[in-house]
């Protein structure tokens, strides 16, 4: 028996497609509302919500950032993580990740990603190592300083 673990083959990062994202969202039962915000559009930069615009809660969206104080903005970053579904949560090895690798296998790339699908002997502790993005499975081992 293998374990199935996703990594990004090439320079840049892992990130997965809008329509990836969506496969992912739909096995896992959950229902997302992609928004694309102008000023990051050329980015390809969606966030992915997981209510409707008009449950978001106030607090999810603050147009005044810059003056609020850590304890609100530790506020507002729980409030977004309840709102939104990121891809960058998704384990590595999860069941959906893998299938929607290999069903839509290119069109799961994000835009500067080569996904693939390694597969190690079970029972393997593993780590995913990456050097500017491009990434590849390692034991875990012990180090020291």
């Amino acid at each position: 028996m293998t374990q199935k673990i996703v990594i990004n083959t090439c320079f840049g990062g892992f990130d997965l497609s809008r329509d990836a994202v969506m496969h992912i969202a739909a096995l896992k039962g959950i229902t997302l509302y992609p928004e694309e915000d102008e000023e990051y559009k050329a980015l390809g930069i969606i966030t992915y919500w997981t209510v409707p615009l008009d449950m978001r809660p106030e607090e999810a969206s603050p147009e005044n950032w810059a003056s609020m104080t850590y304890d609100e903005r530790m506020a507002h970053n729980k409030t977004w993580q309840d709102a939104t579904f990121d891809v960058h949560d998704i384990a590595r090895d999860d069941p959906e990740l893998v299938a929607t690798v290999k069903a839509l296998g290119a069109k799961a790339n994000g835009q500067y990603a080569l996904l693939k699908v390694v597969e190690i002997p079970d029972g393997v502790q593993w780590t995913v190592e990456e050097y500017d993005g491009r990434e590849y499975i390692a034991e875990v081992h012990s180090t020291w300083c």
